[in-house]
C-alpha cells in the first residue's frame, strides 16, 4: 500500500534531507521512525531535496509498505519516534500512481530576511540578518524579471546535476511586514541553489546598489559567476508542493493559518 505523507522540519542539525553515511539527514530519521513502526525496512521518496540547514513545513514523501496500520497510528506512532525537530502533519492513503517527486506540478519556497540592525536570537536559524535597511519594494519589482519560463543558469549552483537549466517561475514577491522581509517564490521546479541565489542577487538592489535592468542583464548572460551571493541557508522553507487535482490532499498546517 502507498501512502503520503506531509513532513515538518527544522533543518538547523541536519545536512540536508538526502541520506548520508556519515552526517545526519531527514530522510534517514524519518525512515528509521516509520521502520521502527512497520517492524519493517521503509524507504521514502519526496517532492525535493533540501540542503544543510534549510527547513520544511510541507514537504512531501511517499512510501510503500505492506504493514497494515491504522492512519492514525501511521501519524502519532510515527511522531513518537522522531526527534522535536521533525515532526509529520499528516499521512494519507494514496493511489499507487502518486509520485511525491516526479507527480509534482509546483513547489512553493520562502525566504525570511531581518533587517534591522540588532540581530534576533529566537530566529538567528530562521532568518537572514541584514545590518542594512532594504529597499523591499525595489526587490520585488526587480524579482519580476524572472518571472517566466527562462534558463535560469545564472542562479544555478555549479554542482547543482539538472539537466537543463530551464524552469518555468510562476510567481515570486517581496514584501515588508516591520522589521522583517518575506520572499516568496513559486515554480514548477528549482535547481540547486535557486532560491538562495535568486535571494542574494536581490540583495544589493534592496541596498541601492543595482537596479532592475542589472538582474534582467544576469538572467540573460546565464554567468552565475556574475550574480550575487548564495544567501545562508538559515533563511529558507519549502513550503508547499502543489499536485493534480486528482490527488486530494491536505494543505501544510502552517499554510492554514497563513503563516
Amino acid at each position: 500500500m502507498r501512502w503520503a505523507a506531509c513532513i515538518e522540519y527544522d533543518g538547523s542539525g541536519y545536512h540536508g534531507w538526502q541520506s548520508q553515511p556519515h552526517a545526519a539527514s531527514v530522510q534517514d530519521t524519518l525512515e528509521t521512525a516509520l521502520s521502527r513502526l512497520a517492524d519493517a525496512p521503509i524507504r521514502t521518496v519526496c517532492s525535493g531535496r533540501t540542503d544543510a540547514g534549510v527547513h520544511a513545513q510541507g514537504q512531501i514523501v511517499h512510501f510503500d509498505t505492506q504493514a497494515v496500520r491504522r492512519q492514525r497510528a501511521w501519524l502519532l506512532g510515527t511522531n513518537r519516534y522522531l526527534p522535536d525537530d521533525i515532526a509529520v502533519q499528516w499521512v494519507e492513503p494514496v493511489d499507487e500512481s502518486f509520485h511525491a517527486r516526479f507527480g509534482a506540478v509546483a513547489r512553493e519556497y520562502r525566504y525570511w530576511i531581518l533587517d534591522r540592525t540588532a540581530p534576533s536570537a529566537l530566529w538567528r536559524n530562521r532568518a537572514y540578518h541584514s545590518h542594512v535597511r532594504l529597499d523591499a519594494e525595489a526587490m520585488h519589482a526587480a524579482a519580476q524579471q524572472l518571472v517566466g519560463y527562462h534558463d535560469f543558469s545564472a542562479f544555478r549552483a555549479a554542482a547543482c546535476q539538472a539537466k537543463t537549466p530551464w524552469r518555468d517561475l510562476q510567481a515570486i514577491s517581496v514584501v515588508r511586514h516591520g522589521d522583517w522581509l518575506r520572499l516568496d517564490v513559486r515554480a514548477n521546479a528549482f535547481l540547486h541553489h535557486m532560491v538562495r541565489n535568486i535571494v542574494g542577487s536581490l540583495l544589493p538592489i534592496g541596498r541601492g546598489q543595482h537596479d532592475d535592468q542589472w538582474l534582467a542583464d544576469r538572467l540573460a548572460e546565464g554567468d552565475r559567476t556574475q550574480a550575487g551571493m548564495t544567501a545562508p541557508a538559515q533563511g529558507l522553507s519549502l513550503r508547499r508542493v502543489h499536485y493534480p487535482p486528482r490527488f486530494v490532499l491536505p494543505q501544510p498546517a502552517l499554510e492554514r493559518h497563513g503563516w
